[in-house]
């Protein structure tokens, strides 16, 4: 089957099967007001902030990062390449809200939009207008349209901080003959580990462009502290509140564990405060009528003005603070994992040297919670466990307080990720440089 064909059957089911979900997103922005932000960019509009600065002409690196998480793992690399190719702008699009809010933040309004579809007719204009040399894609966003335009178009094209989890394997075998000829485009492939390298081989990326750079994510530096930690700070050491609980990217299905071990460890400690953060905002109301329905104190941080913390909830409805907030932890739990949801990552609280415990469902980020499991810097538990796990963690301070001390040291032991990456992509700029001089006759 030829290539052309390929593609146009790829562009045509795509477009079926966005026609047929169409009651679905719509039902999402309508209820939950989900997919609003970004329709024209996702079709190919360019935003106006783009171009008020005055680059519209300047050549581009495009860097994508799906959601929080990516952009988290490239934040570095991105101030990296700033200041490696201050000739080029740098650009970020992300898929989420979530993304788009911590990438505007991080990186600049002016600089970030929302990815497109996979449609050639909302691809072309980014790519007419940002004239990109180099895309750079985090983990794996394998979009057979993008990826081929993007090739087109003359640019080098890099997957950095490549991982392939156990859910995402079984998919891409299935179609290792038509995803074989997508991989193919890309230049270089930078995997996390060695089996990562080698799951991306076994998939169809070319093995002489797949090589071993590490996790980026070990690399993420912490956001600055908002105010916000400290004025919480100071109120739990005012009431003397504590121990106090992070319980970050919490999932369905795991609030009311955490929230009737919360009511168990009351018994013995009345003062002890939690802070709970879920995944999802649209699950806020959710989380509150079962807070309600336990009879748990609670406060939305949105409305917290300095009022007492302690044997109460302090309920995260803001975005961008949670990993600051894993600072004021005695103990920390990182959610999607006491459900089958592939857990989230635990770097975060780690970097602060926080005690942290997971569910055993973290398949997301094996390699992660593998190598702190090996450093026993990290208490993996299931839903029974939890609530016996939290107390002997509470009562016993000095294991607790070595617990986050090796978690911070495994994370330091990690390190080095970007500058490998950096030294690749700078590589992959000369070569095509050196190839665009060719072609030109340039000496």
């Amino acid at each position: 089957m030829g290539h052309k064909l390929i593609y146009f059957l790829y562009s045509a089911l795509l477009a079926v099967s966005l026609a047929m979900s169409t009651p679905y997103w719509l039902w999402q922005m309508l209820r939950r007001g989900k997919y609003r932000k970004g329709f024209g960019e996702r079709f190919g509009e360019m935003p106006a902030r783009m171009t008020a600065d005055g680059k519209a002409n300047q050549r581009s690196i495009w860097v994508h990062a799906v959601s929080v998480g990516e952009v988290l793992a490239v934040s570095q690399l991105v101030n990296e390449l700033r200041i490696r190719f201050p000739q080029h702008r740098i650009v970020v699009s992300t898929t989420t809200d979530t993304g788009q809010a911590l990438a505007r933040k991080r990186f600049g309004e002016g600089s970030v939009f929302y990815f497109p579809m996979d449609f050639a007719f909302a691809i072309r204009p980014y790519l007419r207008r940002l004239r990109p040399d180099l895309v750079v894609i985090a983990e794996t966003e394998f979009w057979p349209n993008f990826l081929r335009l993007a090739h087109q178009s003359g640019a080098r094209v890099a997957v950095v901080n490549a991982r392939i989890s156990d859910r995402s394997l079984k998919s891409y075998r299935r179609f290792r003959g038509l995803l074989g000829r997508v991989l193919t485009l890309v230049d270089l492939f930078l995997a996390q580990t060695q089996e990562d390298a080698e799951r991306l081989g076994s998939i169809g990326a070319p093995e002489n462009r797949v090589h071993v750079s590490g996790n980026l994510k070990f690399d993420a530096p912490l956001p600055a502290t908002p105010a916000i930690v400290e004025n919480l700070r100071t109120a739990i050491r005012r009431e003397n509140a504590g121990p106090v609980f992070v319980c970050g990217s919490t999932v369905e299905g795991e609030e009311p564990l955490l929230l009737k071990t919360f009511e168990s460890v009351l018994v013995a400690h009345p003062r002890a405060a939690m802070v709970l953060a879920p995944r999802h905002p649209e699950r806020i109301a959710e989380v509150i009528r079962l807070m309600q329905s336990m009879s748990i104190k609670f406060r939305r941080r949105s409305e917290w003005n300095g009022e007492a913390l302690a044997a109460s909830v302090l309920l995260v409805d803001t975005m961008g603070e949670l990993s600051a907030l894993y600072a004021l932890a005695d103990l920390a739990f990182v959610g999607g994992s006491l459900v089958p949801r592939g857990g989230h990552n635990i770097l975060e609280p780690a970097q602060h040297g926080i005690a942290i415990v997971v569910g055993n469902h973290t398949e997301n980020f094996r390699d992660i919670v593998g190598l702190f499991q090996s450093q026993d810097a990290v208490r993996v538990v299931g839903p029974s466990e939890l609530p016996l796990v939290f107390m002997e963690l509470v009562e016993n301070a000095a294991e607790r307080i070595a617990l986050g001390k090796r978690a911070a040291e495994t994370v330091c032991s990690q390190t080095g990720a970007t500058e490998r990456t950096l030294g690749m992509l700078v590589g992959l700029m000369t070569d095509r440089q050196s190839a665009a001089s060719g072609r030109t006759g340039t000496p």
